[in-house]
């Protein structure tokens, strides 16, 4: 077991491994400094890594404030058995004593062996909480009472703190709420597992780098202004919703970004290939979302905007374009075309 005292209190509160129980965590301006690099350099050795196994070498452990109280009480009792010569006051010292540090190691018990894996979270738009997902295995008997979360330190209540029981030989599914300020990729910052289980005397915890990345798109302007009114059609008409009726010319092989709605499932069945419905008109259903369409100054402003028109674009069923200074994505439409222009929207530089 590793009771590391010095380290425990150089963890940033904002990066979940703050100082130990019972530290302060109002720091003296003089000390400021010197203490943020050594959060720094300590969270810098922790490799980052979306598999996580506790054990001897990451368990930390040090009392809380009930354990520290209950060890000055055990001194007190100490005392006065030696100054009363009271033998069942001795007796009674030691049993608290052996209680307390038998304690300590089923605290410490509670974590080890445990297995932690994060899941790639999906991405959102700026703004929005994000589900990132943990997995927990438990190779032994159950565990109990485990808090996991986000920017928290150790000893300290969380918003986005979650409490768990895992079963012996089992898995646990626990949902974390990340929310990403702004578009683009975010590093999942350090997360603290802890444990006071069974009698609060002892807190328990390792902290956990993860590896994984979650990608915000920029958030879509509210209420967005209508579609720009120009496609890629030679014929010069405007774009018009796609029709999903039963009305339509012919039909033709499948081609990616067609929706279900527009697959034919008799001839599917019939034929054993995909074809889609030539609804009437969709040679001139390509719109066109240019950078410069967007008619308004800033760039995140710009982004905005045209997260909006791809999503507008989709819901009607269009096939769009997306064109950037220095980035194009051709024509298409569908979930995994949304998808794609959404991440150039939040990866465009």
């Amino acid at each position: 077991m590793n009771t590391p005292a010095g380290i425990a209190a150089a963890v940033p509160a904002g990066a979940l491994a703050a100082p130990g129980p019972g530290v302060a965590t109002a720091t003296p301006g003089w000390l400021g400094q010197p203490r943020a690099a050594l959060r720094h350099w300590w969270l810098s050795r922790l490799p980052r890594t979306d598999n996580w196994t506790l054990g001897q070498r990451n368990i930390y452990i040090l009392p809380t404030r009930a354990g520290l109280t209950f060890g000055l009480t055990l001194v007190a009792m100490l005392l006065a058995s030696i100054n009363y010569q009271l033998n069942l006051g001795y007796a009674l010292t030691f049993l608290l004593a052996g209680a307390g540090a038998v304690s300590m190691h089923l605290t410490h018990g509670n974590l080890r062996g445990l297995a932690l894996h994060v899941k790639a979270p999906s991405p959102v738009f700026a703004g929005t909480p994000a589900a990132v997902e943990l997995v927990i295995t438990n190779p032994g008997r159950a565990r109990h009472a485990l808090m996991l979360g986000f920017g928290a330190a150790p000893g300290e209540a969380s918003e986005q703190a979650a409490w768990c029981d895992v079963p012996a030989q089992g898995q646990h599914l626990l949902q974390l709420a990340r929310v990403p300020p702004h578009r683009g990729w975010h590093a999942l910052p350090p997360l603290v597992v802890q444990t006071v289980f069974p009698f609060g005397l002892f807190r328990a915890w390792t902290v956990w780098r993860p590896a994984a990345r979650l990608l915000a798109w920029p958030q879509p302007e509210h209420p967005a202004p209508p579609l720009p009114a120009r496609g890629a059609a030679s014929s010069g008409e405007l774009p018009r919703p796609r029709t999903h009726g039963s009305e339509f010319d012919g039909v033709r092989p499948w081609q990616r970004g067609d929706t279900m709605r527009q697959v034919v499932w008799k001839k599917v069945a019939h034929a054993g290939e995909l074809v889609s419905r030539e609804t009437v008109g969709a040679g001139r259903r390509e719109l066109q979302l240019d950078w410069s369409d967007a008619g308004i100054a800033g760039t995140e402003p710009r982004l905005q905007r045209l997260a909006a028109w791809v999503l507008a674009a989709e819901r009607d069923g269009l096939t769009y374009a997306l064109r950037l200074p220095g980035a194009d994505l051709p024509s298409g439409s569908g979930e995994s075309h949304r998808r794609a222009a959404l991440d150039l929207l939040a990866l465009w530089a």
